[in-house]
């Protein structure tokens, strides 16, 4: 198994990962994202979208992307520095147990040490404990006294619209 930096050929895979991850979370029918989207976004002059995939190297599956972690940067004011927010972290369920979701998220560990950026964070919904028992078990600690809040799609146009 390998992981690495996504490539623009990887671009197929990764959307058809994210419609996995969608359909896992039971929201496929929010998922809108283009292979031109997501080109566009990882390749531009200066990124603000990054990510990495995990790589079969199986003998079955050769080469095969099986797993993606899309991340981008945020920012600490209180220890002054950037940290990675992970978007999504996916591995495809016949290559779990071997090592890519640790392997993508220790690769996101590592970028974080050696850019000096002092936290790695992402979201988990309540009811999967798969992955908070992996979490758990890689020294993450839930942050139970925050609540993440979004405005998208007919709130984000009305809370933007004219000032009164």
């Amino acid at each position: 198994m390998s992981v690495r930096p996504i490539r623009p050929d990887d671009v197929p895979a990764v959307v058809g990962l994210v419609r996995e991850l969608a359909e896992y979370e039971k929201a496929l029918d929010e998922v809108r994202l283009t292979e031109d989207q997501l080109t566009a976004h990882l390749f531009a002059d200066s990124p603000a979208l990054f990510g990495h995939v995990a790589v079969a190297d199986d003998g079955v599956h050769p080469g095969q992307v099986v797993g993606v972690a899309l991340w981008f940067l945020n920012f600490s004011t209180w220890r002054g520095t950037h940290g990675i927010h992970l978007e999504d972290l996916y591995v495809q369920p016949q290559h779990r147990g071997r090592g890519h979701g640790k392997e993508l998220l220790r690769t996101l560990a590592e970028v974080c040490v050696a850019r000096g950026y002092s936290r790695l964070e992402w979201s988990v919904l309540d009811w999967n404990t798969p992955s908070i028992e992996f979490y758990r078990a890689a020294g993450a600690v839930p942050m139970d006294e925050w609540t993440v809040f979004r405005l998208t799609d007919d709130a984000l146009t009305t809370f933007a619209g004219p000032r009164t």
